[in-house]
């Protein structure tokens, strides 16, 4: 009889807390924050500012809505080590480089500035009635012309620095910079101060570049490219000096929990990747047409 008790009582208290346990899934599920997406540092974002764009190009400085590190949508923090810094004016370049099939336009350049978002310079150039912003080159001054070309000779042309051909029409070994991935598109590549392109080689219809990386690409013969080495070269030598300067760039301090060599994201030497060819991009998909007529 008493171990018939025992067994019921030991019954009763393994099943009690069974009962419960909804009631506990329940008041956990309600203690749960939001989920919110909150995207990962990269991919061409810096969380840094954001520019608000008009509908129509001007040269009037732009006005900017800094992040400091936080994303827009959300407004959570997603890049540590941003924030605070002076106040800065955002110039629009104009990344199109477009010029006459036959001939060459001429450009002024008026003033040769510093903008604070970006490291290289800046020139302001005047194309007709035209005002706009380009990159400067190590050796532009005001007063230079410069001239826009898309035409390709059969012997290369004899480029000056802040000129923009076509890659077909300049010689092997000219240093460029605002180099087109694909004909008609932004001039998107080598825009850091100091830094440039070397045309290497040349086959069929493809021109080679070897970029700042050193990795080298081959590109269309029509895609534009800029002549010249960019402005600043001394940007990468620059010495911060103090604290103080590192908080008015816009940088906050966190601490230094990794090495430079033997850190999971330190240095490490690796061997180039070979040559890549770029390849144009993929047309549009075609909609399917829908027939609303009845039958």
């Amino acid at each position: 009889m008493q171990s018939l008790t025992r067994l019921l009582s030991t019954t009763l208290t393994l099943q009690a807390p069974l009962r419960t346990a909804p009631v506990m899934a329940l008041q956990q599920w309600r203690s749960k924050t939001k989920v919110v997406e909150k995207p990962k540092p990269g991919a061409g974002q810096q969380f840094r500012r954001t520019v608000h764009f008009p509908e129509e190009y001007t040269v009037e400085p732009l006005k900017i809505t800094h992040l400091a590190g936080r994303d827009p949508v959300s407004g959570r923090l997603v890049a540590k080590g941003i924030g605070g810094g002076i106040k800065q004016q955002y110039r629009w370049v104009k990344w199109v480089r477009d010029g006459p099939t036959e001939g060459a336009q001429e450009e002024l350049v008026l003033e040769v500035l510093r903008d604070g978002c970006r490291t290289a310079k800046v020139a302001l150039v005047a194309v007709g009635d035209e005002l706009k912003y380009i990159l400067a080159t190590e050796n532009m001054k005001v007063g230079d012309i410069l001239k826009t070309s898309r035409f390709i000779p059969r012997i290369p042309v004899r480029p000056n620095e802040g000129d923009a051909y076509p890659l077909g029409a300049l010689p092997v070994g000219t240093r460029i910079h605002c180099l087109e991935k694909n004909p008609g598109q932004m001039c998107h590549l080598i825009h850091a101060a100091g830094t440039f392109g070397t045309i290497l080689r040349k086959f069929d219809d493809k021109v080679v570049v070897q970029l700042p990386s050193k990795r080298e690409f081959a590109f269309q013969r029509t895609c534009m490219a800029t002549v010249g080495r960019l402005s600043n070269p001394e940007h990468n030598k620059e010495h911060v000096g103090s604290a103080q300067r590192m908080r008015e760039m816009g940088n906050r301090p966190r601490s230094g929990l990794w090495k430079r060599k033997e850190g999971k994201h330190g240095r490490k030497i690796r061997r180039l990747p070979p040559m890549t060819t770029i390849s144009p991009p993929a047309p549009p998909k075609e909609e399917a047409i829908k027939l609303t007529l009845p039958l």
